[in-house]
């Protein structure tokens, strides 16, 4: 299954360097479908005395991360779950999520600094979860938008950004609203969603549920840029007015050319 989506990819995208990527989606599909295993109780009380008796040997050994390699999941995902065990062996009660995602993002508000030390560890060399990878797909994400709406003003094209739709109030807004509707390869275009990842079959659907129709509901027919590529049968709602692009697109018809 796996080898079929690589030739498919490296077919329909063959100048894009999608090995990390593909890396990043295929770990990711594998730890959802493995995550409920490491949440047992004896699965988190087995990693949590194996930490103990690592660092109770070698406390600067990278224990934790070790430990995730070994069981073939994320670093981050245990470090929380360790994290977590430790707080409420503290604490003598479960500790929050506030709480928990705070000292991950700064490890120095853990008390206890081999702890500190092994989550630290584990969230600077996990490349598909952690606050440094969420911090990296902000940034990515940020950066494409600005890509995306220079284009926009390179091709004169009026619009409404996101910020300013939640400024008038809208809780769920796409990144752009073309305030002239355009053509894209015979399909009118009312907003643009920016997206600097790829589509893949899972995230592209929950992206619909949760934001794609409710922009449809809302704005009209719209166009979504998968920056890194999509899987190629997700185009597949053209007709009901949501157009997958893996770039910004050349053959734009404003309403000043159908005129002329």
């Amino acid at each position: 299954d796996k080898t079929l989506w690589v030739l498919k990819l490296k077919k329909n995208h063959p100048n894009s360097v999608l090995t990390l990527d593909l890396f990043v989606f295929f770990f990711q599909k594998q730890v959802k479908r493995t995550h409920a295993k490491h949440h047992t109780a004896e699965a988190v009380e087995t990693y949590y005395q194996r930490y103990l008796n690592g660092v109770m040997k070698n406390a600067a050994a990278p224990v934790l991360l070790e430990l995730a390699n070994e069981v073939d999941f994320a670093p981050s995902l245990m470090a929380r779950i360790v994290l977590e065990r430790f707080l409420q062996e503290q604490e003598q009660a479960i500790p929050s999520k506030t709480l928990i995602n705070s000292m991950l993002r700064d490890p120095s508000q853990i008390p206890d600094g081999v702890l500190a030390n092994q989550v630290y560890q584990c969230t600077v060399n996990d490349c598909c979860y952690g606050p440094l990878v969420d911090c990296i797909k902000h940034a990515i994400g940020h950066e494409h938008e600005v890509l995306l709406r220079e284009m926009l003003l390179e091709k004169n094209l009026s619009f409404i950004a996101e910020d300013q739709l939640r400024a008038k109030g809208y809780d769920k807004t796409p990144d752009f609203i073309l305030e002239v509707p355009v053509a894209v390869e015979g399909h009118i275009i009312h907003w643009i969603e920016s997206k600097a990842s790829f589509g893949d079959e899972s995230s592209h659907q929950a992206y619909l549920q949760d934001q794609f129709w409710s922009y449809w509901n809302r704005f009209g027919p719209g166009l979504v840029i998968y920056w890194y590529g999509f899987i190629e049968e997700l185009d597949c709602h053209r007709e009901r007015g949501i157009l997958l692009k893996d770039c910004f697109p050349t053959d734009i018809v404003t309403l000043r050319h159908s005129m002329a």
